[in-house]
């Protein structure tokens, strides 16, 4: 299947915290642009600018995990690992931490406390957001090719949302390693009805077609998606397969 995605999405709506207004203004307008800088696609300006915050207020965990998540950008996993961990030490109910720690330690090679924290965060009733934990576990195991643990997951992930169209696209991707790309396409086609707006469902469905040789759906779901994201990257591998589709 097409990769189009990160292995793990980065959580960057980081909520910014309520501070007192004399205590504020400094490390508040690092923080706010360390998230600019982020979005925007320059993780080293990110970095600079949550460690001012981080040096302006060391007791803030927003500030530690916007840290962590600009040193996953640049590829800097151990200090990631620091950083998450030093907001989880400041705040232990900040459960969503954990999805990130649990990034950083396996991308760092640990993968086995990475999943750890993944599981954990899963089990937490206060986790406003499982099916991403779940979803991690999926594509850690991916990763591992245990696919039986990873389409265990990605369901799971399913069961907590519905309209989660990672967790379908990573269950499409365990179930045709494992041969099954009859069930991989019902995923997908399922996916696109509960995630209609989703170009990447789109375009992984067109692509299945075109194994099966279903050549004329495949076309459709992948014109939807060129449509969809005309100038991104799920759009420009869109329109890449399609130059490969007959002329009509």
């Amino acid at each position: 299947m097409t990769h189009l995605r990160f292995f793990f999405v980065m959580t960057l709506a980081l909520s910014a915290p309520a501070v007192a207004t004399a205590q504020a203004v400094d490390p508040e307008s690092s923080f706010n642009a360390g998230l600019n800088h982020l979005r925007e696609g320059r993780p080293a300006m990110a970095v600079e600018a949550f460690r001012k915050a981080v040096r302006e207020d060391g007791k803030n965990p927003y500030f530690h995990k916007g840290l962590g998540q600009a040193y996953l950008a640049t590829g800097k996993f151990d200090d990631a690992v620091n950083s998450f961990r030093k907001a989880l030490e400041l705040n232990q109910y900040y459960v969503d931490v954990r999805n990130d720690l649990g990034t950083a330690l396996v991308l760092s090679g640990r993968r086995n406390e990475g999943k750890n924290e993944f599981l954990t965060a899963f089990n937490d009733p206060t986790n406003p957001t499982p099916e991403i934990s779940s979803r991690n576990l999926g594509n850690a195991y991916l990763e591992e090719k245990a696919y039986p643990e990873a389409i265990n997951w990605y369901r799971t992930s399913l069961n907590r949302n519905h309209g989660y169209p990672d967790a379908y696209l990573g269950l499409a991707d365990a179930l045709i390693a494992s041969g099954k790309l009859d069930d991989a396409v019902a995923t997908l086609e399922t996916a696109a009805k509960e995630c209609p707006q989703s170009a990447g469902v789109l375009l992984n469905l067109g692509e299945a077609y075109s194994r099966l040789g279903r050549l004329g759906e495949a076309r459709t779901r992948l014109e939807e998606a060129r449509r969809r994201d005309p100038v991104g990257a799920v759009g420009r591998r869109a329109a890449q397969l399609l130059q490969q589709f007959p002329s009509k």
